[in-house]
């Protein structure tokens, strides 16, 4: 009798296709430097080379891994590249690509400790190694009244923090009625977009939300978070929620938490902190002073997947007091009900985010940790910086350019004296050489280039060819 065909993959072509996929990677690794950094296709060119309607049957998969490299490797921007400077490091790496294929071959959904108790217990154990990596406070181990989770983005930790400071302004009456139009959430004028999303979703209201300034090195003014905070409460509202920064994205900003967290401690506030990029350089305690202050916070996250060779999605989100998390955001239909959950023995990490079900981020992580050691990721955060303050060193010797602000890591914002059209026009001509990327944005309203040094292979020669090449495209714009 004929065996019927099953459609799936079998496990030796799986073997072999495998070995073809992880080739393929690290074939491109090897020539991404040849590659232009920003894509350089128009819109719609994708798609445009794809065919208009799906396959009748299937295809082989040296077929369809040919096409990632004909097709879809042209309109990649290349993040992993050594000369891309643009936005933020979004790096990832060897044994963190591994670990994320592992998670993917378990196929876990980690719900619940009892759905794969291994992907809650690893992820418990993870985030309290990396408190003690980062030096956080102890308040955001497990073993304390607190403790961490791994979210998919610092949006959703900001989310999370924000829903939980409304349940606790509240005594969380707000998810039984709704809110009622008096909260209060501030940040400073620098601070991620995330946060104006989040008080949308949240039902806060963009109106309600306060913008405070910043000062020279564009870091929030507590003077002026006092202020405001003291206006709205003499007028009738509940200030419940501060955002802090540690590294805006402009400018790597960094907001005074020690006075920040003051002020919230005398009227109640949660103080979330953000650390998205910045917060991964405290694995290296001569940067740890970025933190100062951090005891004071309800809630902290950062992100590995920007700095710490931690593919996305990945950041690490921390509270004080995880009762109050739990409450805010735990549902539990019958379904769910398991003997495990009603010992009170677990975790559930279900109820410590928005969405239900949960990948196996740890894994990837763990891999990271343990390839690097601390003194390995220790080296290339201080290398990465290094790199940025020398690239400093040479804007400021250069009389067409100036600088905005000192980098306080391993962001540098600067710009040619020249004004706002040759920067936009220096930018752009770079861009579309493809041999580096950078981005802008506005400071002291401004147009200001950015070079942003931490990508997993940069190293020194390829901020200098940057430069040389900054220097080439500012000469033949000032001809």
């Amino acid at each position: 009798m004929t065996e019927q065909k099953t459609y799936h993959m079998s496990a030796a072509d799986f073997r072999r296709h495998g070995r073809a996929a992880v080739d393929w990677i690290a074939d491109y690794y090897e020539q991404i430097e040849s590659l232009p950094v920003q894509s350089q296709v128009a819109p719609g060119q994708i798609r445009a080379g794809l065919p208009p309607h799906p396959p009748p049957a299937g295809e082989a998969f040296e077929d369809i891994l040919q096409d990632v490299t004909n097709l879809i490797l042209p309109g990649v921007t290349h993040w992993q590249s050594p000369n891309f400077f643009a936005f933020f490091p979004a790096n990832t790496s060897g044994p963190a690509i591994l670990g994320d294929l592992l998670s993917s071959g378990l196929g876990v959904q980690g719900m619940l400790w009892a759905t794969s108790p291994a992907c809650t217990e690893l992820e418990t154990h993870v985030m309290d190694w990396v408190v003690e990596m980062l030096g956080l406070p102890a308040k955001f181990l497990s073993s304390s009244a607190g403790g961490g989770v791994i979210q998919d983005s610092a949006s959703s930790a900001a989310l999370c923090a924000l829903l939980a400071a409304r349940e606790r302004a509240t005594n969380f009456a707000s998810n039984e009625q709704g809110n009622d139009g008096r909260l209060v959430a501030y940040t400073s004028t620098q601070a991620h977009s995330s946060i104006e999303k989040a008080v949308k979703i949240a039902g806060i209201g963009r109106q309600n939300l306060r913008l405070i300034e910043v000062d020279e090195n564009f870091g929030m003014r507590p003077d002026l978070l006092a202020r405001q905070i003291e206006e709205d409460r003499q007028g009738g509202l509940t200030p419940f929620f501060v955002v802090a920064t540690v590294g805006t994205t402009s400018s790597n900003g960094l907001d005074p938490l020690t006075e920040i967290g003051e002020i919230c401690t005398v009227n109640n506030i949660w103080l979330h902190v953000d650390g998205a990029m910045a917060g991964t350089a405290a694995l290296c305690p001569e940067y740890r002073w970025i933190h100062d202050g951090l005891e004071t916070a309800d809630s902290y996250c950062f992100n590995p997947h920007k700095w710490m060779f931690t593919n996305f999605d990945c950041d690490c989100f921390y509270v004080a007091d995880r009762n109050i998390l739990i409450q805010t955001l735990s549902i539990l239909p019958e379904y769910l009900r398991n003997q495990a959950t009603e010992s009170g023995a677990v975790i559930d990490y279900r109820d410590w985010n928005i969405p239900l079900g949960r990948r196996f981020r740890a894994l990837k992580l763990w891999f990271v940790i343990r390839h690097y050691g601390i003194e390995g990721l220790q080296y290339h955060i201080r290398r990465h910086v290094e790199l940025a303050r020398e690239f400093a060193a040479w804007i400021e010797k250069d009389d067409r350019f100036e600088m905005v602000v000192l980098p306080p890591l391993n962001l540098v914002c600067f710009r040619h004296r020249g004004g706002d059209d040759i920067n936009q026009n220096l930018m752009d001509r770079l861009n579309r050489g493809g041999d580096l990327y950078l981005t802008h944005t506005m400071m002291h309203d401004r147009l200001t280039l950015r070079l942003c040094v931490g990508q997993t292979h940069t190293r020194r020669r390829h901020v200098v060819d940057a430069w040389r090449k900054i220097q080439e495209a500012a000469g033949e714009l000032e001809k």
